[in-house]
């Protein structure tokens, strides 16, 4: 197992781990100024697609965390980079708002509703019956399909929000067919990320606040991982899954600086 001390480059989910509701965690940011000045690669990461890396940077400001927009990395972002490795040039037919379908123009692809080379369905506040209902047919014709994030549900003042994941379900029962995930808990996404900013498996930490996507992707990209308890999981939440993290903190302000080290599971 990696040490601490020999990490070298970071990636970190965002909510739940930076920002709740919102409102910057305890240490978040103190610890992205931290990796600022020491010149120390890092990435946040998010499976949300519905913004820019752009959008995402304003809105932690207001939260009072500094995170430049190219220190930014998105389920969107990184269903671009799959996509133009995948076919560079190819066409899409997109369900989702300016954070996917900015990256996908950005990465060369065509946004079309005739014979396009894939279906990429990402998150919404907008879904339509009839794009859907689209989506279904081009599928049903050859159209491969491809979805940002798995998550069924999303967050909301009022409560959960049906999100990508409950999308996907009703495509997928009207043609039979899976959708490929690229977001976490793909792997993919992390080993997109370190490309991004020329990290190794090696000496690069994972810091998130969910067993199932955060940790177990970390996992299987080979890097650090780092479970912090001011998000989704507990130490109760550890018990139920037959992996483990490298670390278990109670939240990112144990990373900065002079803060001690937690015991390591």
């Amino acid at each position: 197992m990696t040490s601490r001390d020999e990490i070298e480059c970071w990636l970190t989910d965002m909510d739940g781990v930076l920002v709740h509701e919102n409102q910057a965690l305890p240490g978040a940011s103190d610890l992205i100024q931290q990796w600022r000045d020491q010149g120390t690669p890092f990435l946040v990461l998010t499976n949300n697609s519905i913004f820019t890396p752009r959008d995402l940077a304003a809105r932690l400001r207001t939260s009072g965390l500094d995170v430049p927009e190219e220190s930014i990395w998105t389920s969107a972002l990184a269903t671009a980079d799959f996509l133009k490795s995948q076919m560079p040039g190819g066409s899409a037919y997109v369900i989702g708002e300016a954070g996917l379908t900015t990256a996908l123009h950005e990465a060369g692809f065509i946004m079309t509703d005739t014979n396009p080379d894939y279906v990429v369905v990402g998150e919404t506040r907008s879904y339509s019956f009839d794009a859907i209902t689209k989506a279904i047919r081009l599928i049903g014709k050859g159209a491969r399909f491809i979805t940002t994030n798995p998550d069924a549900t999303g967050p909301s003042a009022e409560g959960p929000l049906p999100a990508t994941g409950a999308v996907t379900a009703m495509i997928t029962k009207a043609t039979g067919r899976d959708p490929y995930v690229v977001g976490k808990p793909n792997p993919m996404m992390f080993r997109s990320a370190m490309n991004r900013i020329g990290a190794h498996s090696e000496n690069t930490a994972m810091i998130g606040d969910r067993m199932d996507t955060d940790v177990v992707a970390g996992i299987e990209a080979g890097l650090h991982t780092i479970l912090v308890l001011t998000g989704i999981s507990d130490r109760t939440e550890i018990e139920r899954y037959p992996f483990r993290p490298d670390e278990v903190l109670n939240g990112v302000y144990e990373l900065v600086s002079a803060a001690p080290l937690e015991t390591e599971l």
